[in-house]
């Protein structure tokens, strides 16, 4: 799966003092009538159990200016809860989960369904509001690193 480019996201849920996120790139659209997302959650992860528990959560589709958002969440330097969201201007859309004013594209999801996989908890969000902004190259993560777009 090192060999897999996948869009970088992420995956916030909680609110003001409450707030927890993940770096993630196992997520993906289901289908667009109704507009659903899929993410996988580890369930060891600080943002699984609230996701869980306020049956919401956003996808925020990192742009290619935007690593320093995606290196605070990955949990490398062991940053968590809000600290994590002091990188980024963050707001609300419907729902009250964190979304990241400038992100490539945002979603702000309730949750459908969760179904528990091995380590994982699949969560399917019913999308109830999106943001997009369209001048930007996405953030890619491939062989472990964090990669760029080059000109077309």
């Amino acid at each position: 799966m090192r060999h897999l480019a996948g869009a970088v996201t992420v995956i916030a849920t909680g609110a003001v003092g409450h707030r927890s996120g993940l770096t993630a790139t196992a997520v993906c659209s289901v289908s667009d009538d109704p507009a659903t997302m899929l993410v996988c959650v580890n369930r060891t992860a600080s943002a699984h159990d609230l996701i869980h528990k306020h049956r919401w959560f956003s996808v925020n589709l990192l742009a290619s200016d935007q690593q320093a958002v995606a290196d605070r969440f990955s949990g490398r330097a062991g940053l968590r809860g809000d600290v994590r969201f002091e990188n980024g201007a963050w707001h609300t859309l419907v729902s009250g989960s964190p979304v990241l004013l400038g992100a490539l594209a945002a979603f702000d999801c309730e949750v459908a369904e969760a179904h528990v996989t091995a380590t994982h908890t699949i969560f399917i969000g019913r999308v109830v509001a999106a943001t997009a902004r369209e001048t930007a190259d996405p953030l890619l993560y491939l062989r472990g690193a964090f990669r760029h777009l080059g000109p077309a």
